[in-house]
């Protein structure tokens, strides 16, 4: 999916420029690397509310054009008003396609409600690893990953180790030699069953005669 991102150089920085950049519905941000110099941006508000509610903005190779001019960039941060929903600031690092980036992509878990463990086991799945960090070229680079977890049993984990990643993306962590767990079905809690004992027959009681025995 190819994002655009429209944008505008900015020259006046500082507190002060950037309340005043919100006050009118923009965004203040920066972009940074790829051998160049940092520079300040400007972005519409509304239309990177929009872009920020996709996936795949998080995780794409994104044409950001500045003033006519397009490069190719990743969303690396942003900010959010800490009660309203107000994204403050946004910073996008440049890319090379002949150089590697290392990346969070999200996981698309596949199958979940046909899995043995789930249908018929009545286990619940878990996702430990909701999204996992990667390395490749920026060509390589996919929105998701996808994870089958259509023959999982209960009980039964898939680690970094079992997921099928493209060609040319090598997972971070298990490069470094961490084969973490990324979901389990969980077996379904097996409640004892409390059964009361049968209670024991009440001996009969004999009745009380009155004191100094039968009057005739």
């Amino acid at each position: 999916m190819a994002i655009e991102v429209n944008a505008l150089a900015r020259s006046t920085l500082g507190k002060g420029a950037s309340r005043r950049l919100r006050h009118a519905q923009k965004v203040p941000g920066v972009v940074y690397g790829g051998g160049q110099q940092v520079q300040s941006i400007e972005l519409d508000h509304k239309a990177l509310k929009q872009h920020l509610k996709m996936e795949a903005f998080h995780a794409s190779i994104l044409s950001l054009n500045i003033d006519g001019q397009k490069q190719q960039v990743l969303l690396r941060d942003y900010q959010m008003h800490p009660w309203r929903l107000d994204v403050l600031h946004v910073d996008f690092q440049r890319v090379a396609a002949d150089r590697r980036i290392h990346m969070k992509v999200p996981l698309h878990f596949m199958n979940q409600e046909t899995a043995p463990g789930v249908k018929t086991g009545g286990g619940t799945v878990s996702h430990v690893m909701p999204e996992i960090e990667i390395g490749c070229l920026p060509a390589d680079l996919p929105e998701y990953i996808e994870v089958d977890i259509g023959e999982m049993q209960a009980g039964q984990s898939l680690h970094l180790s079992d997921l099928k990643l493209p060609q040319g993306v090598e997972s971070i962590a298990l490069r470094a030699g961490d084969d973490l767990v990324v979901v389990t079905i969980q077996q379904p809690r097996v409640e004892a069953a409390t059964e009361e004992e049968p209670a024991a027959a009440a001996a009969p009681v004999a009745e009380k005669k009155p004191a100094g025995g039968d009057k005739k």
